[in-house]
């Protein structure tokens, strides 16, 4: 028999401005090269487990890491499939939960909708409300909408560049996205390394969680700060940093047990 010993590694990754560039239509994000490369590269190793989790629809975020042996989650980690295609869900209690939060949330949905130049991205457990093209003169009545938003209890209000993320359930959001995912791989926060990369609101709360647990964080771009973590510009950038902090990682080692089988 062989035992493992030594650190193995869960690395995380946010989509949207973190393995792909930011782009006016959100239809037309892709991978980005280098992104995709280091991916392929972490995902080689048997000590690494590699996650891209997105607010996106999981079908969408699906189609944009064509990447085997990855596992991808879609609603800030409410569902995920895993490397060989198998789906989890959060379950039929959840399921009847976001019908009830989508009665009541949606009324202010259909008022941010009417404002000129707002655009609402519906991903069922969540609801982006795109204002990048909205125009200087309706601001004050976006930001009162979002206050209203914010203060509507058992949801969570996200922001993003020129977005805010209206998560339906309470206990949604990247963070107990990732807490979901180390449950699904037998994964201990407390004893092996998580390294999550973000650039958003949502993944500041998941980067600060997983350096509580002694993982490392990575901000990429500059719209959130969340303090010891590592600061990178752009997806190239943290293709680099990400090789860097792999490679510096101490070697994993294989034992072998006397008297058995190898």
């Amino acid at each position: 028999m062989i035992y493992m010993l030594g650190p193995r590694s869960l690395w995380v990754f946010d989509f949207d401005g973190t393995l792909s560039s930011i782009v006016p239509d959100r239809t037309e994000a892709r991978l980005h090269r280098e992104c995709e490369r280091m991916i392929r590269f972490l995902a080689r190793s048997p000590w690494n487990r590699v996650a891209v989790l997105s607010s996106r629809a999981l079908d969408d975020i699906v189609s944009r890491v064509p990447v085997p042996g990855v596992f991808v989650g879609g609603a800030s980690g409410l569902e995920w499939m895993f490397p060989g295609g198998h789906r989890v869900g959060p379950g039929p209690a959840s399921e009847a939960l976001l019908a009830a939060k989508r009665r009541t949330v949606f009324p202010l949905i259909e008022e941010a909708a009417s404002i000129p130049g707002v655009e609402i991205e519906d991903k069922r457990w969540s609801v982006a409300i795109h204002y990048r093209n909205a125009t200087p003169r309706t601001f004050r009545r976006r930001v009162s909408l979002l206050q209203r938003l914010r203060n509507r209890k058992g949801i969570k209000v996200f922001r993003g560049p020129e977005v805010v993320e209206v998560q339906m359930l309470d206990g949604g959001g990247k963070s107990a996205g990732v807490r979901r995912l180390c449950r699904l791989v037998d994964r201990d926060p407390l004893r092996e390394r998580i390294v999550y990369a973000g650039d958003d609101e949502n993944d500041a709360v998941a980067i600060r969680w997983v350096l509580s647990k002694g993982g490392a964080g990575i901000v990429v771009g500059n719209r959130i700060t969340v303090p010891k973590a590592r600061h990178v510009e752009g997806p190239a950038d943290l293709a680099r940093a990400v090789r860097e902090l792999e490679e510096s990682a101490p070697e994993p080692i294989t034992a072998k047990a006397r008297g058995g089988t190898t």
